[in-house]
């Protein structure tokens, strides 16, 4: 029996408490009830949890977050987390170990039951993003000389209500895979037909090292909710629900995001990760970042002379370059999202390349024609006097943006696509670091120009 006394005194919400307290026939799905455990302090969370039936652990467990989770198990009675974690079903006990570092995962591992330790490790042995790793194993299977009648009966006695239920397989005596059948056709048949008789002989399916990226085009493709997943022989070994890959997929985006942003992937929700935790995500590509904006100095360096005599062009420094990492970040985001969803693949390199070369040309000359106008505009209605050599001071900025826009285009757009080539995550070309590029690069371009238009003028 739960002490809501004690519940009152984490101020969890009345609903919940009500809930809980089993004086109503009120229900509330277990999700609602974890969001409102993960956000409450996590020594409550934890404490309260405990308190729950064992019943209602196991049904809220997959739900918390994953720092909770971890928080719950080490907390816990050893003979307890063990009843726990070998109850979870295969797909919520993977995603469970595969969120810990090497030492929890060997020291959690011990409260497996060997045959679950052994599955476990498979799994985990699998790579990262293959969907061996959101394989459910509990599945529901038939023979084809079954009758509807018959079928019925041996689900009723051999399978659990789940996700995983909603289809059904059949196999033949070696476990290979001949059918799918959503179990509705069950249902609207007459029950002396045998599965034969109502088989479509037409399945989809997934084979266990195929990528999560695969994985979301099939269920995409084909609007699933469940997919088999075979071994190389066409022999069923699980089932994947499109809410595990929901799952992936969002922790994937969170860490892409992250990475494009110029931080390393959080392990844990900003809100759970300590402060030190943040500083040393952070710090280190902002090192790289301030290290690569110092060669910026060091090109401004390399051209002092010109600089000097023609102070009007420092003027225009941060317009040209922060123009050119502004087109590079939005070429890397649109390629970078084109390459995560499969819309391009590395093959598409010289279709992107010219694309963005034709863009970046055409946004150089808008941003060139208004940069001249401006110039023009100024001098003319006497805001600022650029000198006598005014014009060509706006010709200058005309074509220093075009390349440099240019520039900033194609480099944000074929970084990722290197990247993905040397099978790196093209999140990595994040936006400041294809801004940070394009500063030095561009500050080249500019007065590389400005030397050339300006020669014999200001600049003798």
């Amino acid at each position: 029996m739960i002490n809501l006394a004690q519940l009152k005194d984490k101020l969890l919400p009345s609903k919940l408490i009500s809930m809980l307290s089993g004086h109503n026939k009120e229900q509330i799905h277990p999700s609602e009830v974890a969001h409102m455990l993960n956000g409450l302090p996590i020594k409550s969370a934890v404490e309260t949890f405990l308190e729950l039936p064992e019943h209602s652990q196991l049904v809220l467990f997959n739900f918390l977050g994953a720092y909770l989770q971890q928080n719950v198990v080490r907390t816990m009675p050893k003979e307890k987390a063990v009843f726990l974690l070998n109850r979870l079903n295969s797909t919520d006990r993977y995603t469970f170990y595969s969120a810990l570092n090497g030492l929890q995962r060997s020291t959690f591992l011990e409260l497996l039951d060997e045959k679950n330790r052994k599955a476990t490790q498979d799994m985990l042995g699998y790579p990262k993003q293959s969907v061996a790793r959101l394989v459910n194993t509990s599945f529901c299977t038939l023979n084809q000389e079954m009758t509807i009648a018959q079928a019925i009966d041996h689900l009723r006695i051999n399978h659990e209500d789940s996700d995983a239920a909603d289809v059904i397989y059949i196999t033949d005596k070696d476990g290979k895979l001949i059918d799918d059948m959503p179990i509705r056709r069950l249902v609207l048949n007459e029950s002396s037909k045998t599965i034969h008789d109502i088989m479509d002989w037409s399945f989809v399916k997934l084979e266990i090292e195929d990528s999560t990226d695969i994985a979301i085009s099939r269920f995409k493709q084909y609007d699933r909710t469940v997919l088999p997943v075979t071994n190389a022989e066409n022999v069923l070994l699980g089932v994947l629900t499109i809410d595990d890959l929901i799952d992936v997929a969002e922790q994937n985006t969170t860490k892409e995001i992250q990475r494009f942003g110029g931080v390393e992937s959080l392990e844990y929700p900003y809100v759970k990760t300590s402060v030190g935790s943040l500083i040393k995500k952070r710090a280190g590509w902002l090192i790289i970042l301030f290290v690569g904006e110092m060669f910026t100095a060091t090109a401004m360096g390399f051209f002092e002379k010109e600089i000097a005599k023609a102070v009007v062009l420092a003027l225009f420094v941060p317009l040209v370059i922060s123009s050119g990492g502004n087109s590079g970040s939005q070429a890397a985001t649109l390629i970078i999202r084109a390459l995560s969803v499969g819309e391009l693949t590395v093959k598409s390199w010289f279709y992107v390349l010219r694309r963005e070369l034709l863009s970046g040309i055409s946004l150089g000359i808008i941003l060139g024609a208004i940069g001249f106008l401006r110039i023009t505009a100024w001098q003319k209605l006497g805001w600022y006097d650029y000198g006598t050599h005014w014009l060509l001071m706006a010709v200058t900025i005309f074509f220093s943006l075009i390349g440099i826009v240019m520039w900033g285009t194609l480099s944000g757009s074929m970084i990722p696509i290197v990247l993905k080539k040397l099978k790196q995550d093209p999140a990595t070309s994040s936006a400041p670091f294809v801004a940070t590029l394009v500063d030095v690069t561009g500050l080249v371009i500019y007065f590389s120009i400005a030397a050339v238009v300006l020669h014999g003028t200001i600049l003798k």
